[in-house]
């Protein structure tokens, strides 16, 4: 004789997906930094958003850190992000909700920190950053689909600012190098 357990409690319908607000964004600290303080809330463009401020976070820093203490100062934010993003996303039922702009504002601020302090490298890869970070040109959708939780939201944008470092090396070492301009 066999017994069979019962299955678990399966609701037939699925709750629609918690729309954060300020109190959402403040009712956690990894809410808070996930949404980047609030600046995820912005329903046009959040990304977009979320990048820019990555300029006044990235200068402050600079101005009264060392090189190597900035940049474990942006590992830290990454590893922050992986847990801030992991729990935000677990609460909004959506892994990479884009309200959640942490992401483009740690992997932004590493891209500053490689490029030359002027208006127009920074200029030059808000642009680029932002275009691989809306286009996603693989590997980055693989990985945005196949890695899950805090470190598929922040890798794919990781991956975003190494083409943008890439495409800006490239720049820098082929027509800067031979005076084209």
């Amino acid at each position: 004789m066999t017994t069979s357990l019962p299955e678990p409690y399966q609701p037939r319908f699925k709750l629609p997906p918690l729309q954060p607000d300020l109190a959402f964004v403040h009712s956690r600290f990894a809410h808070f930094l996930a949404f980047g303080a609030g600046v995820g809330l912005i329903r046009l463009a959040p990304g977009t958003f979320g990048t820019l401020v990555a300029f006044p976070l990235f200068w402050s820093l600079a101005s009264f850190l060392e090189p190597v203490a900035l940049l474990l100062a942006i590992d830290i934010f990454f590893i922050l992000g992986i847990w801030a993003c992991g729990i935000t996303g677990k609460a909004l039922s959506t892994p990479d909700h884009p309200g959640m702009v942490w992401d483009e504002i740690v992997a932004f601020m590493l891209v500053l920190y490689f490029i030359p302090d002027h208006w127009l490298w920074s200029l030059a890869a808000f642009i680029l950053f932002r275009f691989f970070d809306i286009l996603k040109p693989p590997p980055i959708k693989y990985y945005e689909r196949h890695f899950r939780g805090g470190l598929g939201v922040m890798f794919d944008d990781l991956l975003a600012a190494f083409y943008t470092l890439l495409c800006l090396a490239g720049w820098k070492s082929l027509v800067l190098f031979e005076s084209y301009f």
